[in-house]
């Protein structure tokens, strides 16, 4: 499978600053990165493919307005991630779900693992933007340690350092949103 990368610091420059040709070739460059957001966050194929359009109405729209070259791909992981959420929304608002008990197990499975890489969404977006880049491009774009550190102007145990900090910091956020409250109420020790 060949392996896609996200459009180069140059050619998002130049994009920002409103080159019409750099837009067209971001938008074109970032197409198949954003395909596999959607179709990883997305309920259903049909979302998929217009959350990843309705991202790129919006890369397209809004280029300008990235403060930073570096942060496209959080960038449009937020955007796709924000869409999918809006379609799943209206889907259960339009056509809320008929309880079929042999599903029932199956669709809380989904909801749940939506909900979880929501958090994660979030969790990653929350990063330093050096420890985010670093994270994306080896644990979610899978490109190698090497490649990374090159792409990054690091040594391999720099860029290692910062991985290992990424995930830590993830870990303790997904960790601490789901521990309960310490000293909380505990309706069991009520009389």
């Amino acid at each position: 499978m060949a392996e896609s990368t996200w459009p180069d610091h140059q050619l998002i420059v130049a994009a920002q600053g409103g080159d019409v040709d750099s837009i067209a070739a971001l938008v074109s460059g970032a197409h198949p990165n954003i395909q596999r957001f959607a179709r990883s966050l997305c309920a259903t194929p049909e979302d998929a493919e217009d959350a990843a359009q309705e991202a790129l109405i919006i890369l397209y729209r809004k280029i300008g307005m990235l403060r930073a070259s570096g942060a496209l791909a959080s960038w449009m992981f937020r955007i796709v991630r924000n869409e999918c959420l809006r379609r799943a929304r209206v889907r259960l608002r339009d056509h809320p779900p008929v309880p079929d008990i042999a599903s029932a197990a199956s669709a809380e499975d989904e909801v749940l693992q939506r909900l979880e890489a929501g958090r994660v969404a979030a969790a990653v977006a929350a990063l330093p933007a050096d420890q985010r880049r670093v994270l994306i491009m080896r644990d979610i774009q899978g490109y190698s340690g090497r490649m990374v550190a090159d792409a990054l102007g690091l040594s391999t145990a720099a860029m290692k350092s910062r991985l290992h900090r990424a995930r830590a910091a993830v870990r303790e956020t997904l960790q601490s949103a789901s521990d309960p409250v310490p000293g909380g109420n505990d309706d069991r020790n009520e009389t």
